[in-house]
């Protein structure tokens, strides 16, 4: 057995110079002395062989030739060229490598078999290699001094092969390697070892002369299949021996160097080769790789198809089956000790994706790694990635989901995308198929070069020339690019479905996206205590390291504060990437794993028909509180997350790309711009430049920022203490503004108390309500207390704008009690802060900036009133200004300044309606008609006419100033002296004056701006003016007014004691008034001692009588 161990080493060694001897195998060399060694004797009857003739010199004419045999002579006649009939190794290859359809007779066979024995079996073998390979042996130092006659000699010569120049030695070491795999019987050992899984597999005949003996390579071609099947699990395989299953290995093992030497293999793909392969020299494995890389090709042979998956499944089982990877790759292997695991296995060690994985681990360590290692590396990446049946994990464990799905499929990686796609579309792929497409995908590392996936390559390929033609082919960064292009009009369809099939599971292992590995790994092994990139470790999965990552990408202050930056910070190059993922997971939420796996039942549930871009995680946002607890927390922190980067929403920013280049340019280019960007697109809200879709998906963000506080970052940031202190339990962003603006505004009405709302809170929560404002979505309980009567009334009016607001408050009489309710505190809260009011502001937006750009915000309603009738009043602006007016005639709360003025009468007259009133509940007038009931008795009785009147121009008014003698009624007396006063302080508020005078104001006052009594001031200067002359019917008006406010500095009497107390404390001479009745009290005290005691003595003397 010893000696049978050193035969099979010497065959190991013989295969790697069979490329010569293919190259020139078939034509015959008139001076190779081979031919005249190789001569020996046979009786064609006995078949018994005699040993070979040592000697050198003798004539092809004189030896014995197969040629001449009569057993052989007509077939070598019919087949073989006559040159060829004088030399016996050509006349034995032309006879073994015959057509299929070509028969020899029998003893011809038996004639042939003999002769291969007696050339493999004979003892001046190595005397042979002696002579013919002289001067070689003498060269080599280590060849010279083995041990003769043991069959070492040839083993060292064929070891040391690249040191030999002599082309006869190397011819003959060919010859003899095609002889002995001619037929596994010649092969030392293989069948004691495989004699039994033959004849169980039914593989052939053991017996000589019972079976074609051209067709032995059918045996060793069916003892692999067997083990193929063996591995893939496949029903009803038998289980081969362990010594079997070594010598099948180690023959294939021996045959990678020439394909001659499969002799089934050969066979199959003879015409193949000539069609697709004719110029590729044999040897070294060139023919096998490139019949590889046509083996899709629609004009190859199915048995040659076959034949080559076989025999790349063996490579998959045993890279060393690989002539070309094993020789490349054998340095790197021993540099990086990938086949020195003592701890594992040996059958695993030498498996193909052992090795991928081994030394793609070192490539991504930034090792060096041969440049010829990893070309061939990256053919056999993609020999793995074109046909799924050389991963017998896939066929094993996918199989049920193949025949289901994938049936027909086969060709360039086509069933692998289609697992990915099951797999992602669907969910619906086992744990074990799943996780061997995993193991796949990081064996091939299609990630590192997007050649590898076929299916890719041309899918994508228009794409890649077009949109990523700037980058280097090959290069990394050309998936990120085809990303970037997704879901735009560069990207084809196709594309686009293989790029995310590929990416699904590159987004679940960080490891298979090189770009980030390299930035990343020295962070993530610092903060998340990863592995090596082919370890994995039970406590940080590959898919937990990414989430790791990008929680310490986006620490918000507080949490950098409380951690060390030293230790939990990422580099800056790390977050980039970081970010670069982030921006390419927000496209699909299928490329997100925990998104995924937590809200698969919320996504059938409620999102089954969003199968746009984008579409599901903007569902999942908008059923947020109907999701289960889980998935609710994925997608809130995913949104808290958008809030302080929303270029994250990759496809929100395409769309608003044209305001950002407007208007937001500066803050886009932040790296991470804390909520900034989505402030900007906010308030530009309303550009020219602002397409549908970027303001759709704008107000969607605002939307769901309303679900919860922590989605808006920077409020969020500004107001996280306050309101912990304030409004816990809190949740909704809609209730936390609420809380705080009313907080703010009790400690600003109660004097001298101090502000509990920090200033950087109060801020940010003006620029909350003011964003609020545009759209009765953002006011979650106005819009769904309102939504019946919006489809009623607003049903065509298009949200934004605060044109439905506007809508209802036009349609208020129509509105539903509830919805009515929620208008009015609305307004009322407007009125007090008419910043609040959107279409106000929009409207009168450069209004505001002409008239009122020192003017509080507070009062800018005022000052815009105080401004109405000016020339450069924009009439838009007037109209709303004119309609605000009008609201707050309706109610007394929606006045301000009256509210504020009339603070103490309006309990006085009617605090029986305010008893019956709700603070929700509007008016619709009647405070204000009961403060005018004091007089409304003598409306009738002096302005009958004048009452009937349909315009109101204020005729009315006019008749009580003139009757102002004839009112008895001191309250209506009241009432008109403050219209009088009113009038004073703007001839706009009186309509007839302002009527009558309206030529003269024009000419005499056009200078002086309005309120404050200046237009009315102009027009007293002019009438006492002799050089001006008025029109007649504005003196008139003018002089009557000054009879009338003559009068009107006459104050009534009080009617009680209340309002006595109430004209004192409101005078500006409280305190002299106050003086003089403490002065009055006391006098009445030392008056009534004083008369108390001479009344007391006068008492005393009477008695004394």
């Amino acid at each position: 057995m010893a000696a049978c161990r050193r035969v099979q080493r010497l065959l190991l060694l013989m295969f790697i110079c069979g490329w010569i001897g293919s190259a020139h195998g078939g034509k015959p060399d008139a001076e190779n002395p081979a031919d005249n060694l190789e001569r020996g004797k046979n009786a064609a009857g006995d078949g018994k062989a005699s040993a070979l003739d040592g000697a050198s010199s003798v004539r092809r004419s004189g030896g014995w030739k197969l040629a001449e045999e009569a057993a052989c002579r007509e077939d070598v006649s019919r087949i073989c060229p006559k040159h060829s009939w004088n030399n016996n190794l050509a006349v034995l290859e032309c006879l073994q490598d015959r057509k299929d359809e070509t028969e020899i007779a029998a003893d011809c066979n038996h004639l042939l078999w003999n002769y291969k024995l007696n050339l493999t079996t004979d003892p001046k073998f190595e005397s042979v290699a002696v002579e013919v390979c002289k001067t070689t042996i003498s060269g080599l130092k280590e060849c010279a001094g083995v041990d003769r006659g043991k069959g070492y000699l040839v083993s060292c010569l064929v070891e040391h092969r690249t040191n030999i120049s002599e082309y006869q030695c190397s011819q003959y070491i060919t010859k003899m390697t095609s002889i002995v795999f001619s037929d596994y019987r010649l092969i030392c050992g293989f069948m004691d070892q495989c004699k039994d899984d033959i004849n169980k597999l039914h593989c052939g005949s053991v017996n000589t002369g019972e079976k074609d003996i051209h067709s032995q390579g059918e045996v060793i071609a069916c003892l692999e299949k067997g083990l193929v099947s063996e591995a893939e699990e496949q029903p009803g395989q038998y289980t081969i021996k362990e010594d079997c299953k070594k010598a099948i290995m180690r023959v294939a093992e021996l045959s990678s160097d020439d394909f001659h030497l499969d002799r089934h293999l050969y066979f199959a793909c003879r015409e193949d080769r000539e069609r697709f392969c004719e110029n590729t020299p044999a040897g070294e494995g060139k023919v096998y790789k490139c019949l590889f890389n046509h083996k899709f090709e629609e004009s190859m042979s199915d048995k040659c198809k076959d034949a080559l998956s076989t025999r790349q499944k063996l490579i998959a089982q045993d890279y060393k089956v690989s002539y070309s990877l094993a020789k490349a790759c054998k340095p790197d292997l021993r540099k990086y000790r990938c086949n020195m695991d003592t701890s594992m296995p040996r059958a695993r060690e030498a498996k193909l994706s052992y090795l991928l994985l081994c030394l793609e681990a070192a490539v991504h360590r930034g090792q060096t790694v041969s440049g010829e290692c990893q070309g061939e590396m990256l053919d056999y990446r993609r020999m793995l990635m074109e046909d799924y049946s050389l991963s017998p994990e896939i066929v094993l464990h996918c199989r049920g989901e193949i025949d289901t799905h994938c049936s027909g499929l086969h060709h360039k990686g086509r069933t692998l995308h289609c697992l990915m796609r099951v797999s992602r579309d669907k969910g619906i792929l086992e744990g074990h198929c799943q996780k061997a497409l995993q193991t796949l995908i990081q064996e091939t590392d299609p990630g590192a070069d997007y050649r590898i996936d076929r299916a890719l390559n041309e899918a994508c390929e228009s794409v890649i020339q077009t949109a990523c033609k700037h980058i280097r082919n090959g290069d990394p960064m050309i998936l990120s690019c085809l990303m970037e292009h997704l879901y735009t009009d560069k990207m084809v369809e196709d594309c686009e479905h293989r790029l995310l099939e590929l990416q699904y599971f590159i987004s679940r292992d960080w490891k298979l996206d090189p770009i980030l590995y390299k930035k990343c790994q020295n962070d993530a092994a610092r903060i998340c205590h990863t592995h090596g990139w082919n370890e994995t470790s039970e406590f940080m999965p590959p898919g937990a390291v990414f989430s790791c990552l990008y929680r310490h990408a986006y620490r918000t202050e507080m949490q950098g504060r409380r951690g060390s930056s030293e230790t939990s910070d990422l580099s800056r190059d790390c977050k980039t990437e970081v970010q670069r993922i982030l921006h390419q997971r927000a496209l699909d939420v299928k490329l997100d794993p925990e998104l995924q796996q937590r809200c698969m039942t919320d996504l059938g549930k409620w999102c089954s028909e969003k199968t746009e871009a984008g579409q599901e995680l903007e569902c999942l946002q908008d059923h947020l509180d109907d999701l289960v607890p889980l998935c609710r927390e994925v997608v809130g922190n995913l949104t808290e997350l958008e809030s302080e980067d929303i270029q994250i929403e990759a496809l929100l920013i395409r769309a608003c790309e044209p305001v950002i280049q407007s208007y937001c340019h500066e803050v886009a280019d932040n790296q991470i711009d804390t909520g900034d960007l989505m402030e900007c697109l906010v308030a530009n809200k309303h550009q020219k430049e602002m397409n549908e879709k970027c303001a759709v998906g704008v107000t969607h963000f605002q939307l769901i920022q309303m679900k919860d506080f922590r989605f808006s970052y920077k409020f969020k940031m500004a107001c996280k203490e306050d309101v912990l202190k304030l409004c816990p339990n809190i949740k909704k962003k809609v209730d936390v503004v609420i809380c705080l603006s009313t907080t703010v505004r009790n400690d600003t009405l109660q004097e001298g108390r101090e502000q509990r709302v920090s200033m950087k809170c109060r801020k940010q929560l003006r620029v909350e309500e003011l964003e609020m404002s545009e759209d009765i979505r953002l006011e979650p309980d106005l819009y769904e207390s309102c939504g019946q009567d919006i489809k009623q009334h607003c049903q065509n009016v298009v949200f934004g704008n605060a044109q439905v607001i506007e809508c209802l408050k036009e349609k208020k009489k129509q509105l539903t009690q509830q919805c009515h309710q929620k208008v009015f505190k609305l307004q009322e809260n407007e009125m007090m802060d008419p910043e609040l009011d959107f279409q106000l502001m929009r409207v009168c937006k450069q209004m505001i900036r002409r008239f009122c750009s020192e003017s509080d915000a507070k009062n800018m309603l005022q000052c815009l009133k105080q401004n109405k009738n000016s020339e450069l009043m924009d009439p838009k602006c007037k109209q709303m200004i004119t309609k605000r007016q009008i609201t707050q005639n309706t109610d007394y709360r929606l006045n301000p300044v009256l509210r504020k003025a009339c603070k103490a009468d309006i309990p006085k007259f009617c605090q029986g309606i305010l008893n019956n009133a709700k603070d929700d509940n509007e008016l619709e007038g009647q405070v204000i008609s009961c403060l005018k009931l004091k007089y409304a008795d003598q409306i009738p009785r002096l302005c009958a006419e004048e009452v009937a009147a349909q315009e109101q121009t204020g005729q009315v008014e006019e008749c009580l100033k003139i009757n102002l003698l004839k009112i008895s009624h001191e309250g209506c007396k009241k009432e008109v002296l403050n219209i009088l006063k009113e009038s004073k302080a703007d001839i706009f508020v009186d309509p007839v004056l302002h009527t009558a005078c309206a030529l003269d104001i024009k000419h005499q006052c056009a200078a002086i701006p309005p309120g404050r009594g200046r237009q009315m001031s102009c027009l007293m200067e002019a009438l006492q003016d002799k050089r001006v002359r008025l029109q007649p019917e504005c003196k008139k008006r003018l002089q009557d007014r000054i009879d009338m406010w003559s009068y009107a500095a006459k104050v009534a009497p009080a009617e009680g004691f209340s309002d006595l107390a109430g004209q004192v404390f409101t005078s500006p001479a409280k305190n002299y008034i106050l003086s003089m009745l403490a002065m009055c009290v006391i006098l009445l005290f030392l008056m009534g001692l004083f008369c108390g005691r001479i009344t007391k003595r006068v008492t005393q003397e009477l008695k004394d009588r």
